[in-house]
């Protein structure tokens, strides 16, 4: 069964479903690629940069500066980079990048989210216009007749739009569900290691050891 012979038998949803499954890769391999990078780097990168905070701020902020494309990396600069906030400015600005980070994170949700939902009801529609096309042809008189066999094939071959919706949704949701697995995990190592920074830098500013803004 050739990809030629899917196409003519599926019909016309045949084809934004071929879209559909070109988008969703291209995304899911976009999206691949970012947490693979996040995953693999950014717990290292912060724990130094945390432990490097406690004895040298100012080496910690140069090890978040080296590696700005990680979005914890990010949110710490956004507070560090304060010129000496007290702890309540501190921990909002920590929040704000937080929240501006989240785009970021959660990017192209919408669109699996609506890969997921129109596939199904893309091939559903392309079985029930194969459907319409195959009774069509069918005349009362030849029920039971050569003509049957014809709308039998007709009946199978229209099933193949929804099986192939069906296969492009549950592609697009299994990564989809794992890159929120992903965006949970993260939202919860930023709470954890933002609150860390937090403590570090509400003890320092109770000590009025705060000199390391001038290597900005």
């Amino acid at each position: 069964m050739g990809i030629s012979y899917l196409f003519a038998a599926g019909g016309l949803v045949m084809w934004p479903l071929l879209g559909f499954s070109i988008l969703a890769i291209a995304l899911i391999v976009e999206r691949l690629a970012f947490w693979f990078r996040v995953n693999r780097r950014q717990p290292r990168v912060v724990r130094e940069a945390i432990s490097l905070y406690k004895h040298d701020p100012a080496v910690a902020f140069k090890k978040l500066k080296q590696n700005a494309d990680l979005p914890i990396a990010r949110i710490f600069l956004a507070a560090l980079e304060l010129d000496q906030p007290n702890p309540e400015e501190f921990r909002l600005a920590l929040e704000s990048e937080a929240q501006a980070e989240i785009p970021v994170l959660k990017r192209f949700n919408t669109i699996f989210e609506t890969i997921i939902g129109l596939s199904p009801l893309l091939g559903l529609l392309g079985t029930v216009l194969g459907l319409i096309n195959s009774f069509a042809s069918l005349r009362l008189g030849d029920v039971g007749g050569a003509q049957t066999t014809g709308v039998t094939a007709g009946i199978s071959e229209a099933l193949i739009s929804t099986a192939t919706g069906l296969i492009v949704a549950i592609f697009t949701l299994f990564f989809a569900n794992a890159f929120r697995g992903f965006y949970q995990r993260q939202m919860a190592l930023i709470q954890e290691y933002g609150g860390q920074l937090e403590l570090l830098y509400r003890r320092r500013y109770e000590k009025g050891d705060l000199q390391y803004a001038s290597t900005r």
